[in-house]
């Protein structure tokens, strides 16, 4: 048994479960999401415990085995994303970088001639708390994560100096500059 797959699912208090065929359908305090499941896969609830769901495969056949966890971490971060939702931290790092909120986008100066206007897509929610620090939030845990990367790559953290849009907390290899030559 996958050792991930085989795990059950608990469902948080405010959150239900719709399931029809192979159609999941999530709702939580933070949203609604829905997914189509691979057809070969099954989601249950549990005869044992109220509350929680199973996922099961039909075979050991290695896509089985593959498609069983995958279809069960797909599903427990939907019931997390609508329970708790998830947040992904940026930071600018330069002189003159800086980010502002202009309705529901940001509006991010990073030393090019021009500045960009970012509008937050749906489901996501952008915010500028200070200048230099992005907060990217949403109950989809793949929009969130594409929204910040999508963000972070206009204007990547270089190695020299370092300056740029960095996830908070990563660590930016630093390269040493040029030596004068004799």
């Amino acid at each position: 048994m996958s050792r991930i797959g085989k795990m059950p699912i608990a469902l948080p208090a405010g959150v239900t479960v719709d399931l029809q065929g192979g159609h999941v359908s999530v709702k939580g305090p933070k949203g609604q999401l829905e997914m189509n499941v691979h057809p070969e896969m099954t989601i249950g609830f549990s005869e044992d415990e109220e509350n929680t769901l199973l996922v099961t495969r039909p075979s050991d056949q290695q896509q089985h085995r593959a498609l069983h966890g995958l279809t069960r971490s797909l599903v427990a971060n939907m019931v997390e994303g609508v329970s708790e939702g998830y947040t992904k931290t940026l930071e600018i790092v330069g002189v003159g970088y800086r980010a502002e909120k202009k309705g529901n986008g940001l509006i991010l100066h990073l030393g090019f001639s021009h500045v960009i206007d970012f509008p937050a897509p749906d489901g996501v929610t952008l915010d500028a708390p200070t200048p230099t620090t992005i907060t990217v939030s949403g109950a989809d845990k793949q929009s969130v994560g594409q929204t910040a990367a999508v963000i972070r790559a206009f204007r990547p953290p270089e190695p020299y100096k370092g300056k740029g849009i960095r996830y908070q907390g990563e660590q930016i290899r630093r390269k040493a500059g040029k030596t004068a030559g004799a």
